[in-house]
This record gives C-alpha cells, sequence and structure tokens, in this order.
C-alpha cells in the first residue's frame, strides 16, 4: 500500500533549487531526468519506505536522486515527509542543519 508524500517547504524549495540551477548551467535534457529520477525515487519510498538507507540521525532515510543530490525523508505508518535535498559536495555536517 503506498504512502501519503508530504512535501515540507524546504524540500520543496530545494527542489526548486535545483531545477533553476539545471536550468541556468545545464540542457534541458537534464531537467527532464532529474524530474524523472525523482518522480522514480518518491515512488519507490511511497511503495517502501523502508526500501533506502538509514542516515546517522534517528528516523531520517537517505535515497540517491544523483550522485550529487540525495533526499532526506522520514515515515509513519502512514505519511512520508519529505525533508529537504542534500548536495552531497557539502561537507556532511552541513546535512542535517535547520
Amino acid at each position: 500500500m503506498a504512502h501519503e508524500v508530504i512535501w515540507l517547504p524546504k524540500a520543496e524549495n530545494r527542489y526548486d533549487e535545483i531545477i533553476a540551477y539545471l536550468a541556468e548551467n545545464w540542457t534541458e535534457k537534464e531537467i527532464i531526468r532529474f524530474v524523472a529520477r525523482t518522480e522514480d525515487v518518491i515512488k519507490n519510498i511511497s511503495d517502501n519506505p523502508h526500501l533506502y538507507r538509514k542516515s546517522s540521525k534517528k528516523n531520517i532515510h537517505e535515497a540517491i536522486i544523483t550522485k550529487h543530490n540525495v533526499l532526506l525523508y522520514k515515515f509513519s505508518s502512514k505519511k512520508i515527509e519529505l525533508i529537504t535535498f542534500f548536495d552531497t559536495r557539502q561537507s556532511p555536517q552541513k546535512k542535517f542543519r535547520k
């Protein structure tokens, strides 16, 4: 059974920032790939939230979108909250900053 997926504001903002970056620096092809990959990963999370690895922070999981972007999320029995996208080129200490 698929879980309800909720985009938290920070996840929405980071997603929009990534799309804007791709639009400015890459081609439409990369945007389409990123969007498709993100949708696939979110569907996988919705179907099986345990699919991706646990992070070092309790109750948060990490799903790799691209080699430079990881989606952080948490879940309960009924819903999944997409927390944010993290750029893997950053220091890992920044991953859980608010």
